[in-house]
């Protein structure tokens, strides 16, 4: 959830850090930091806030010079969001100084022994252990005092070190949290995410779990937990740095909701080709798959919450949706005839990779669905499928959502011709109607225009509503997340048919529902919610296709998505839902790319 970034060279280190920072902003955070070695010593500034606070404090870096630095952008876990809490966090005689990206679960027992020791501790955090601890087991080789160091770390680690003994030196650690080490020429670097790199470099080494590395600006060395150096190879980055950009949109989620239809294309045309669906590296033996579990968090579990209903239909196999948080710990019924399909647009989700380890134990099959090319889930994974939806910046995942949901519906249809579900004039159609998601995206960007005056009436609301059955129920689901994540309004979703078993008690005079009727097959029910809802004085907002004359004489409002199969209409009828959301958020003055206390990468339980 934190960034780190680490620099090396010739340059001035400190504006090459905040640079790198300020890529790193939509990961979420509180407080920033950085450290600087010059003239044998560690200099250190931080605050609590925006990057834009930090780059003031130091006048753009100008008055931290030095040619290698360490910084750090915090999301709070342990101890407040404060200064001293904030990182990089220095040793007691001020020749170390670490930032840490991750949790050291076992933190409290090594800050007793080290208290114990004498070491005073400054602040609230489990990552000033390590500083102490390198202390502690230095005795002129940090290379070895690292290793002793990481020994004993329980937990998830990215860590950078640097140390006034030994300047234009770097160590970067990695243990079940991101880390990229940039591959410059006279200079290197490390960081949490390539988006902190790419301005430099287009040349990245993907540190695994228990790996290190030494980066000076002449060289990288890789060693393993017991220091021997390994060979790693050198990848490129290939995306665009201008992906990373705003292009003219006033922020990074309106940019993303509208790169939908260029996304979910990208995703999708290289897995059609001809009148087949090629899912390259993909070849489970369908046949002995009896149970398909999907598993993720926050929206990538919505996702394939939806998706489930497609796979299910075609492919006639039960499909479970899971909570990774929740399944890592239910002694899930798994074994080698189930296929767990992972979600995660970052690739580095803490839960997912946990329960997708708890379920690969037990033997199941892993297909992970992610974004991030090189990240843990996608290495750890039988099979990976990457959604090349390019960068998301913005914490709320938009097109992630969308483009995930369509390899899912790429993969629903290959396993029902696999597996001989489905007959070939279906199959067809089926084929003919996925291949229209990106042009029917467009249109329901392009068909409600007035989205903006809609948020004028709805802002001021303090709860919101989200109802639908089926598929749009599933739909609900990721719509009232958008709305409550970017606009802090309280949004739910429920099961249309559940309203009388409780709900409808909260339903009063100008209570704001937003109604999904987009499943033909049960939009004649949720019809009669809306008149329910209706009678006891809410304002309804409705999505629906625009030739359903019922539902217009019977909603308030009308949002309007083309004509579509429903099982693939969940990655149509969600977008007018973000445009909503984002609208709104807008009108109550948030803060749309970084809402306050989330995440991008969420790398912490």
């Amino acid at each position: 959830m934190c960034g780190i970034v680490g620099y090396t060279g010739t340059q001035n280190a400190a504006p090459v850090l905040l640079e790198g920072l300020k890529k790193l902003e939509y990961r979420g955070y509180d407080s920033a930091g950085i450290a600087v070695l010059n003239d044998g010593r560690i200099s250190i500034s931080k605050v609590t806030g925006r990057i834009a606070g930090l780059a003031e404090k130091t006048e753009d870096g100008r008055l931290l010079p030095g040619v290698t630095g360490i910084g750090h952008t915090r999301w709070a876990t342990h101890g407040a969001p404060t200064e001293p809490n904030a990182h990089p966090h220095t040793s007691n005689d001020g020749r170390f100084a670490v930032v840490h990206n991750g949790i050291i679960e076992n933190y409290m027992e090594l800050r007793e022994e080290l208290t114990r020791k004498g070491y005073h501790f400054e602040s609230e955090t489990d990552t000033e252990v390590v500083v102490h601890l390198v202390e502690m087991y230095y005795q002129d080789n940090l290379k070895q005092a690292v290793m002793r160091t990481a020994a004993r770390l329980r937990g998830s680690y990215a860590l950078g070190i640097i140390c006034a003994d030994e300047p234009e030196k770097i160590f970067a650690v990695r243990e079940a949290s991101p880390l990229i080490l940039g591959v410059g020429i006279g200079e290197n670097y490390f960081a949490s995410d390539v988006t902190a790199l790419v301005a430099h470099t287009r040349n990245a080494i993907y540190l695994e779990d228990g790996e290190f590395a030494e980066l000076t600006p002449d060289s990288i060395t890789v060693f393993d937990c017991t220091g021997h150096i390994i060979q790693k190879r050198v990848s490129r980055i290939t995306w665009d740095i201008q992906a990373a950009e705003k292009g003219g949109y006033d922020h990074f989620m309106l940019k993303e909701i509208m790169e939908q239809p260029r996304a979910v294309k990208a995703t999708m045309a290289p897995r059609i080709k001809g009148s087949e669906i090629v899912l390259d590296g993909v070849d489970i033996d369908l046949k002995q798959i009896n149970k398909i579990m999907i598993t993720a968090c926050g929206s990538a579990y919505y996702a394939g919450c939806a998706a489930k209903y497609a796979i299910e239909k075609l492919c006639r196999v039960p499909v479970i949706t899971e909570l990774a948080s929740e399944l890592r710990y239910s002694d899930p019924l798994i074994d080698e005839h189930t296929l767990l399909i992972v979600l995660s647009q970052s690739g580095e989700t803490a839960d997912t990779i946990a329960a997708m380890r708890e379920c690969q134990r037990r033997g199941a099959k892993t297909l992970a669905i992610v974004n991030v090319v090189g990240s843990t889930i996608a290495k750890i994974a039988d099979w990976c499928l990457y959604t090349w939806a390019g960068p998301e910046i913005a914490v709320a995942t938009t097109k992630g959502y969308t483009t995930q949901l369509t390899v899912l519906y790429l993969f629903a249809l290959y396993a029902a011709k696999k597996v001989e579900t489905v007959d070939d004039s279906t199959w067809r159609k089926l084929l003919s109607a996925l291949k229209a998601l990106p042009k029917q995206i467009q249109q329901a960007l392009d068909m409600n225009p007035g989205i903006s005056q809609l948020a004028k009436k709805y802002h001021s609301t303090c709860s919101m509503f989200f109802i639908g059955r089926n598929t749009d129920y599933a739909v609900a689901l990721e719509g009232a997340l958008k709305m409550k994540e970017i606009s802090y309004i309280h949004a739910e979703s429920y099961a249309a048919g559940e309203l009388k078993h409780g709900t409808i008690a909260l339903i009063c005079e100008g209570q704001p529902v937003i109604a999904l009727c987009c499943n033909d097959s049960v939009s004649e029910k949720t019809m009669s919610n809306i008149v329910e809802v209706k009678a006891r004085g809410a304002e309804v907002l409705a999505v629906a296709f625009r030739d359903n004359a019922r539902i217009v004489s019977l909603a308030d409002d009308m949002l309007y998505i083309p004509k579509i199969d429903p099982l693939f209409s969940a990655a149509v009828e969600i977008v007018p839902l973000q445009i909503l959301a984002y609208h709104v958020a807008k009108e109550n003055g948030c803060d749309i790319d970084k809402p306050k206390n989330l995440a991008k990468s969420v790398t912490v339980e």
